[in-house]
């Protein structure tokens, strides 16, 4: 049943960056390019994705265990820290430069676009190479 529902909510979240354009890598450069193809597109998408978010938050923290686990798994870590720091900005500059966030760009696989195939590994090889490299945060 828990893989059911994960396939579905990848579906769901595939389904949305693809009719939202979230998977097309100008949408993205577009969006920072402020003096020229300005596309303001994607301020909505994170709107309504925060909006969704928060409301879905208040609902289920609601409850008192979730449907499919024993417990939440929340973050309890509050602090802001180099590592956090250098993750953020790598994220940031790797999404500048090619305009692919991780989770559309997965879903953008489908499309079988050499960028989107090229991105992926890079992003797998880079997961594979910080876990091998870096000590485990507490």
């Amino acid at each position: 049943m828990r893989a059911f529902f994960i396939l579905v909510s990848g579906l769901l979240f595939g389904l949305g960056v693809t009719l939202s354009g979230m998977v097309d890598p100008l949408k993205v450069l577009n969006f920072m390019d402020i003096t020229g193809t300005f596309d303001p597109t994607l301020l909505f998408v994170m709107g309504a994705g925060l909006a969704v978010t928060l409301v879905g938050y208040r609902i289920v923290l609601g409850w008192q265990k979730p449907l499919l686990a024993e417990r939440f798994h929340l973050p309890v870590r509050s602090m802001i820290d180099a590592r956090l720091l250098a993750g953020a900005a790598l994220f940031g500059i790797g999404w500048g430069l090619s305009g692919f966030c991780p989770g559309p760009a997965v879903a953008s696989l489908v499309f079988g676009h050499l960028p989107s195939v090229i991105f992926v590994a890079a992003m797998a090889a880079g997961m594979v190479i910080t876990r091998r490299l870096a000590p485990r945060a507490g």
